[in-house]
């Protein structure tokens, strides 16, 4: 969706952000992956009360993963 980086992480901000990636969505989100931040889940359960706040370690690996086969071919193109 989107990034949020921060100095310090306050419900202010982090409602402001989720109002503006939420604004973007064509629909409302089923699952939300964020870390483990105890802002997060207050501000979700007010914007998002039926999406699934998952804070799980490694929750949003396969969207991590899905750039690695653009660094294999691009990788080599370099030279």
């Amino acid at each position: 969706m989107d990034v949020l980086v921060s100095t310090r992480r306050d419900a202010g901000a982090a409602r402001r952000f989720f109002r503006r990636v939420l604004s973007t969505l064509k629909v409302t989100p089923v699952v939300v992956a964020t870390d483990a931040a105890p802002v997060y889940a207050g501000v979700l359960d007010d914007l998002v009360p039926s999406a699934w706040h998952h804070v799980e370690r490694y929750a949003n690996n396969p969207i991590e993963a899905d750039h690695s086969q653009l660094k294999h071919r691009s990788k080599p193109m370099r030279g």
